[in-house]
This record gives C-alpha cells, structure tokens and sequence, in this order.
C-alpha cells in the first residue's frame, strides 16, 4: 500500500510539474526612469507580464524585463484605443526558450530579446496584458 501511495505522488508531482508555464524565478528587472509612470505604476506592469509568463510560457525562462522607456509610447498609443483603455506602457524582455519550442510558435533553444509586451488601463484601474510582438 506504500508503495502504490508513493507512486501515485511521484505520478502527480511529475505530472504538475509538465503543466506548469513558464519560469520566472530568476527574472532581472531593470530600473528605467519615466516621467510619466511611477514605479510603483511600471513595478505593477511587470508583475502582470510574469503572472502571463509563468502561466502560459511553458517551456520559457524569463530572464529579463523592464520599462521600454517614455519614447516608446507615442509608437503604441493606438493600442491603447483599441482595447478601450485611456493609458498604455510597453514593457521588454529577454527570454529563453527550452527544446519544446514554448507552444510551438516559437523558435526551440533560443533566446529572444527586445520582446514588446503591451498593456492598457483605464485611469485608476489595474494595468490589463493586450498584446506581445517580437
């Protein structure tokens, strides 16, 4: 009876850890000055990018992100409308990719840097992920 017991917790933890997303335990993050955001504002951004990485970038390791920096801004206030927000910020980042290849779109044993993430707010609310490019 041990041993089936001891089985069946080796079968779940083998088959959680396969379910998991991405891997966010050793992300740097970068400082960038804004004029424009607090860094509470742009700390808040951040933390919603890891929480989508982690989730849903299986078989990637962050290793990177930070604030693109206020210039960037003008290139993706259309975003902005487009998803029915008053404010965007669009954050960078570097990661790695395993053999899986992420979810297949990606490209297997690589890195990709300057990876854009967008995110859009409505004035008071909490910053929502809208999109990501390379």
């Amino acid at each position: 009876m041990k041993k089936i017991i001891i089985l069946l917790v080796c079968m779940i933890t083998v088959f959680s850890l396969c379910a998991c997303g991405g891997n966010i335990k050793n992300v740097k993050v970068v400082d960038v000055e804004s004029e424009i955001y607090t860094s509470a504002e742009i700390n808040a951004a951040i933390e919603i990018i890891k929480q989508e990485f982690k989730e849903n970038w299986k078989g990637c390791t962050l290793r990177e992100i930070c604030y693109a920096g206020d210039e960037t801004l003008n290139d993706y206030q259309d975003w902005a409308g487009r998803n029915d927000a008053d404010e965007v910020i669009v954050l960078l980042s570097v990661f790695n990719v395993g053999s899986s290849g992420g979810d297949g779109s990606l490209n297997p044993n690589s890195t990709y840097t300057n990876w854009k993430w967008i995110l859009g707010r409505n004035s008071g609310e909490q910053w929502k992920h809208v999109d990501h490019r390379y």
